[in-house]
């Protein structure tokens, strides 16, 4: 018994050494922060922003914050219900889409009406100060590490594909979020609105002609080995984009010890989120190869055509204008804000 507390003096001792040495030692808070999306691991923006993230905020911490990350949906739950899990604390950080929640967040649909991306990293800047700008409110019950976009998306379709607007007529099509629908309807196609994962299956089973995704996360899902043609377009302004949030539950991040919280910080913001759209265009490469190696068609449709397009779709954003200014929102101001900021990274059209 004796030797028992001569050696947990010691211990004490040692401990208290240390402790005096090197403040806060003892006392350091260690945490694990849950990071939950819905994609595969290998898809570019987990393989490439999702899990160096994590590893950044673990290193920049001492190892003090520890990163789980759980791909596919591995926590449970549909992709929609991926926003609360962060909201509700279920998980403490989400990647996912605004849009997979009809009507919540309609600030967000400024970048998603038709013809606005540049490329995803200048268009994800802009996206972060629009944020900053107008979407603070619609977000208040999380903490927002970035906002960003993916690159143009355009139309990937079965069959002879898409040459000129009238192909468009009666395509079963699937799209991301309702801006995006409603693009398709007012094209002539017929939208069907599904999270990304469950898309490659409803190609494959004929539910669907084609879908709207970005060459970057074709090559994931396979998509080239589904379709047989892809429509892209000769234009400053892509297609149409989505809009994404990288977001944190609230009381876990206020929860945080200072100097912790100053390491989220750190790795928030503009540069995070131009970050992730940067990695969305480089992911862009590899869908292009795969789809050359399938053998399937890749067409540009050129500006003239492009400009039939862009007429048929310009009353959506009117609509949109109409709609904001509706819930009190200034609409037009929105717009106008969300063509600038885009231009201030990207360049004039």
């Amino acid at each position: 018994m004796k030797r028992l507390t001569t050696l947990a003096f010691a211990a004490f001792a040692l401990t208290a050494l240390f402790s005096a040495v090197v403040p806060g030692l003892a006392t350091a808070q260690e945490v694990t922060l849950r990071v939950h999306h819905f994609l595969p691991a290998p898809a570019p923006v987990p393989k490439n922003f999702i899990t160096p993230w994590a590893e950044k905020v673990e290193v920049e911490s001492g190892g003090r914050i520890k990163v789980e990350v759980y791909p596919a949906m591995q926590l449970g739950g549909k992709p929609p219900a991926l926003f609360d899990q962060a909201k509700d604390g279920v998980v403490d950080i989400v990647w996912t889409l605004p849009g997979y929640t009809s009507g919540r967040f309609p600030g967000t649909e400024a970048f998603e009406l038709p013809f606005m991306p540049a490329s995803a990293e200048n268009t994800s800047k802009a996206a972060w100060d629009f944020f900053e700008k107008y979407l603070k409110p619609e977000f208040s019950t999380v903490q927002v590490l970035a906002v960003h976009v993916h690159s143009p998306g355009l139309l990937h379709v079965k069959g002879d594909g898409v040459s000129r607007l009238e192909d468009m007529d009666g395509l079963k099509l699937r799209g991301p979020t309702r801006q995006v629908n409603a693009l398709l309807s007012a094209l002539g196609a017929t939208p069907v609105g599904m999270p990304v994962p469950a898309m490659p299956e409803a190609l494959s089973k004929g539910v669907i002609d084609g879908t709207v995704i970005p060459w970057e996360v074709t090559t994931p899902l396979k998509v080239a080995e589904l379709v047989n043609s892809h429509t892209d377009f000769d234009s400053a302004r892509g297609f149409y984009t989505a809009f994404f949030v990288f977001v944190m539950n609230k009381a876990r991040y206020e929860g945080l010890p200072d100097d912790l919280r100053a390491i989220i910080d750190a790795n928030s913001g503009r540069e995070t989120s131009a970050w992730v759209g940067r990695v969305m265009d480089e992911g862009d490469a590899p869908g292009i190869k795969a789809a050359e190696a399938a053998g399937n068609a890749i067409r540009r449709l050129a500006p003239e055509e492009v400009a039939r397009w862009k007429a048929v779709a310009a009353p959506l954003a009117e609509a949109w204008i109409a709609e904001m200014n509706g819930k009190g929102y200034d609409g037009a101001a929105m717009v106008a804000d969300a063509k600038a900021l885009i231009a201030k990274y990207a360049g004039e059209e």
